[in-house]
């Protein structure tokens, strides 16, 4: 397996592990109060709209040549440290 599918499977482990904390940042809003609630939803809008970001530079990544992998890199791993971050932020705010 070259560089660059090792990369790609890592991303999407990453975005899977990341879809599924999400989902249960959701069901865990559904059990609080409206105000709450709708704070919670603005975030998790907000989570989902940098994990669409990352799928569309995972799908860029899919779609570039194994050489432009070094060029694409430090996109991609940035984006998924500000998602990461978010996601870890808004857990432990909810907790």
């Amino acid at each position: 397996m070259n560089t660059k599918d090792k990369f790609v499977r890592k991303i999407h482990s990453e975005l899977d592990q990341w879809n599924n904390e999400i989902d249960a940042l959701v069901s865990k809003v559904d059990q609080t109060e409206k105000q709450v609630q709708d704070e919670f939803r603005q975030e998790i809008k907000a989570l989902r709209s940098k994990r669409d970001e990352a799928h569309q530079k995972l799908y860029e990544l899919e779609q570039a040549s194994e050489s432009a992998l070094e060029d694409m890199k430090l996109g991609i791993e940035m984006a998924l440290d500000d998602i990461g971050e978010a996601i870890n932020s808004a857990i432990s705010r909810f907790k």
